[in-house]
């Protein structure tokens, strides 16, 4: 079902790769000056050769050219896939790589999972939507459902300038050249906020408190991965018990069996609470979206669990713009309306096991941003296996930590 675009020229909402691949690949075509791209997952399956064509193309013309993966999501990469991409200057970078063991990855914490796309300072993308087949429809019933968000202008910048930050020995790129009004001051009504475990710990956890807890009409969330810490369950249960209209669109067929499980513990108590639940029943709900009272919308790629709100370098846009966030709703009202189901409550027939199960997540959950302090992290530090070639336009450099 196609909906209109928001009102501003300058915010465009794609949604699943066939809406987000066409416009990214054509903006690094159109590139002049920078192309930086931070992605989870690059696969070297038919949208993973497409990008790697477009990165090419823009690098054999001059453009300088930055891309950073994620040592977990993008471990199988063919050296060949990588090496070309070097010897046409690309700088190409992987964040914390780690050797399996028996054959089993082993990048358990501390993950880059940003997918980020910054070019010429005018344009930006910004959402969860990796570079792989399987967010395209005709992947199968495991493609996923998600969303990007296209910027132009000033907020573009933010995007373009956060990534000069995040990578700056990786990519030596000057500051653009100010092209239309990219140099301007980003509007207030989009803000990039991003999750590190440095300064920005809980940032995007602290933009939905806000935002929820200022609600007066309507929150509508919708999330792959729902474990969200202790203070965002009572936010919603709050918000509910208050008069406002709480919806949770989930996962109903997840592509990890765990998340069902941990997940539907929950259930129960927000029910109880007045919130509703739905479960999106055609394929893998991947996205990382929500609204509230039509005014408030963030698109990006944290999910509300444990990894993401206290481990993983995360980055969504928040934008309070009006006609946004009532295009985002009807998306979202059109998944709820035609692919879910509301997961009926359960008042009576809760065992024991459910009970104390509930409890020990609660627990678990209330005290996990602590404990994420003490599980492993890594040295920041850079590795360039290709330096002292002076030959080689492009390096690669492995990222051993933090990327800000």
């Amino acid at each position: 079902m196609r909906l209109p675009q928001s009102a501003s020229l300058d915010i465009r909402l794609l949604e699943n790769g066939e809406e987000y691949f066409p416009r990214v690949f054509d903006a690094i075509s159109h590139a002049r000056e920078s192309v930086l791209l931070e992605t989870f997952i690059l696969f070297a399956d038919e949208v993973g050769k497409k990008l790697h064509a477009a990165l090419l193309d823009a690098a054999r013309r001059g453009v300088r050219v930055a891309v950073t993966v994620d040592g977990f999501g993008s471990h199988d990469l063919p050296p060949a896939f990588v090496a070309e991409l070097v010897k046409a200057g690309v700088h190409f970078c992987t964040f914390s790589p780690r050797r399996r063991l028996f054959g089993v990855r082993t990048h358990i914490f501390r993950r880059m999972h940003r997918k980020l796309v910054a070019i010429d300072g005018d344009i930006a993308f910004v959402g969860g939507i990796n570079f792989s087949a399987q967010h395209l429809y005709d992947y199968g019933p495991r493609a996923k459902q998600d969303y990007v968000v296209e910027l132009r202008g000033p907020a573009a910048r933010q995007v373009q300038d956060f990534l000069l930050r995040a990578m700056p020995e990786a990519c030596p790129c000057p500051p653009p050249r100010v092209h239309s009004r990219a140099g301007l001051a980003a509007p207030t009504t989009v803000r990039l906020v991003t999750r590190d475990n440095h300064r920005h710990r809980n940032d995007i956890e602290f933009a939905y408190l806000d935002a929820i807890r200022a609600a007066r009409r309507e929150v509508v969330i919708a999330n792959a991965y729902f474990l969200p810490g202790y203070r965002l369950l009572h936010a919603l249960c709050e918000a509910a018990a208050r008069g406002v209209q709480v919806r949770l669109l989930l996962q109903g067929k997840p592509d990890m069996p765990w998340v069902a499980r941990a997940g539907g513990l929950l259930y129960s108590h927000l029910q109880e609470a007045g919130v509703q639940i739905l479960e999106y029943v055609e394929r893998p709900f991947h996205g990382k979206v929500a609204v509230i009272d039509d005014a408030w919308a963030t698109v990006g790629s944290s999910n509300l669990d444990p990894l993401s709100l206290s481990l993983n370098l995360e980055a969504n846009l928040v934008i309070r713009e009006p006609a946004f966030a009532r295009m985002l709703r009807a998306r979202l009202q059109a998944l709820i309306a035609e692919r879910c189901r509301e997961v009926p409550a359960r008042k009576h027939d809760r065992t024991l096991l459910d009970v104390a199960g509930s409890t020990l997540m609660f627990h678990f959950l209330r005290r996990f941003p602590a404990w994420a302090g003490w599980l492993p992290a890594h040295t920041p530090r850079l590795v360039s296996p290709r330096a002292g070639d002076p030959r080689r336009r492009g390096r690669v450099i492995v990222l051993e930590g933090e990327a800000e």
